[in-house]
């Protein structure tokens, strides 16, 4: 298919069920595409294509992705027979011996699993870049990062390789690649796409699952596809109105929209991306909407002093756990140094540090959810600064303090909507001087994925970016 990449993943889904292409001929442009970009870009790290090929040739699910091509990021989601490395180099040589929860409902969707995505080391930086799998690249330019913690899935659907890939997103890992890649991100609500029972929320409700896409439509429909509750789910997200599908073809009407370049730190974002941010503001009121400045007010510092201790016994856990699944504990030289030093810090947490955290958290989400009483949308950008170069943020060859200073600059504003559990989506709206993307940042009320895809619905009918081409494409 020479025009394979030309297609989202719902296009082709049609193409299979007219019959004008198999599934089988999907999988192979697929693996094409792969093989031609892939050493320049690093996005894919374990390639199934027999296991692809032979599924390809069926029965498959009648899911709304019916032979569509698809990848799993290498973190948290098992497949069953693949290696799961969480981008390590002590849980290398792990393989799951059966699908998680989320891996059964994308095979329902009908999507033929093709191999998995490059990530940093346990998902912890913003950029995709690490010891044991290596940088992975930006297809707009090769010299830029793609991302992180999901940058092997956004460069893999932003070269054509795959026209949607899973992902997830703790502090900003949908949103960020996204955003650097040119596509669309949605962080979707807590626990919208549960991955129990076979899982365990390893970031306390700050992590969800879904995936990265060219298309408005793919995202919504993977969402209704994904999108339901476990039976006996602990936290259950709010049901639905109605299929996503169908929100993105409704008007969103006059929406109260509050925008704001406020970063944590209080020092100003990037010139090019302040005004990129103000020609976002000045659309929408151009659509009909209300549009006005407000940041969100609140206490940055507090809400992270009150998350640390939080996520450094989180994480210590999970090593616990991985540990106990491998037999062994890590030592110093199997992780990276922003790692190690995450994991003693992690390890000296007590109890009540944790707890009082958390409860202080649950209070600092008040009054960000509360921001929303008289809001309906909140916009910012999801960087601060044009996408960073390869090695700016490089956590083998950074110091873990100066790599976070790095972090905070260049990815502000995404981690408070992961504490408050909303949905937050990136948009490519925007290009830099220099050719690369810039994403916009549109986060509504908990549970309000509808506002966001009939928003997202008109701007990209009122502002497309499909005809937009990374340098390594297709």
């Amino acid at each position: 298919m020479d025009d394979y990449s030309e297609h989202d993943g719902l296009a082709l889904a049609a193409l299979v069920a007219k019959g004008e292409v198999t599934p089988l001929e999907l999988v192979d442009a697929a693996i094409e595409r792969i093989e031609r970009h892939n050493p320049s870009l690093n996005a894919v790290v374990y390639k199934a294509y027999d296991e692809a090929r032979k599924t390809a040739q069926g029965p498959l699910p009648d899911g709304p992705f019916k032979g569509v091509p698809f990848l799993i990021k290498d973190l948290g989601v098992p497949v069953a027979g693949w290696p799961r490395t969480y981008g390590s180099r002590f849980a290398a040589g792990w393989v799951d011996q059966d699908d998680c929860g989320l891996t059964r409902r994308y095979r329902e969707s009908g999507v033929v699993l093709l191999g998995k995505t490059n990530t940093p080391e346990y998902g912890i930086t913003g950029v995709t870049e690490g010891a044991y799998l290596g940088a992975c690249r930006n297809p707009w330019n090769p010299d830029h990062v793609s991302g992180g913690s999901s940058g092997g899935a956004a460069s893999a659907v932003a070269s054509g390789m795959v026209p949607l890939a899973h992902a997830s997103d703790g502090l900003g890992s949908i949103r960020i690649p996204a955003a650097c890649c040119g596509l669309v991100g949605l962080k979707v609500t807590r626990d919208r796409t549960p991955n129990l029972p076979d899982g365990d929320n390893y970031a306390m409700g700050f992590s969800v699952d879904h995936v990265v896409t060219r298309t408005v439509r793919d995202s919504a429909a993977m969402l209704d596809a994904t999108g339901r509750p476990e039976p006996g789910a602990p936290f259950e997200a709010p049901h639905k109105e109605r299929p996503y599908m169908e929100e993105i073809e409704r008007s969103p009407g006059k929406l109260r929209i509050a925008w704001s370049s406020e970063t944590p730190s209080g020092r100003p974002i990037e010139p090019q991306i302040q005004a990129a941010l103000e020609r976002t503001a000045a659309l929408l009121k151009g659509l009909g909407h209300d549009v006005f400045e407000k940041g969100l007010g609140i206490d940055y510092r507090a809400l992270y002093t009150a998350r640390a201790p939080v996520s450094g016994a989180n994480f210590a856990a999970n090593i616990a756990r991985l540990s106990a699944m491998l037999g062994r504990e890590p030592q110093e030289h199997e992780l990276e140094p922003l790692t190690w030093a995450a994991l003693k810090s992690g390890r000296k947490v007590t109890g009540e540090q944790a707890f009082r955290g958390w409860q202080d958290l649950r209070d600092l989400n008040r009054k960000t959810l509360m921001f929303f009483k008289d809001v309906d949308v909140y916009l910012c950008p999801v960087l601060g600064a044009s996408v960073p170069p390869v090695g700016l943020i490089d956590p083998v060859a950074v110091d873990p303090q100066e790599l976070n200073k790095r972090q905070s600059k260049a990815f502000p504003f995404t981690p408070p909507f992961n504490f408050s559990g909303q949905p937050s989506l990136s948009l490519p709206l925007e290009m830099d001087d220099d050719g690369l993307p810039i994403g916009m940042m549109f986060t509504a009320r908990f549970a309000d994925e509808a506002t966001l895809l009939r928003l997202a619905g008109q701007l990209e009918k009122e502002a497309p970016w499909k005809g937009r081409r990374p340098a390594l494409w297709g």
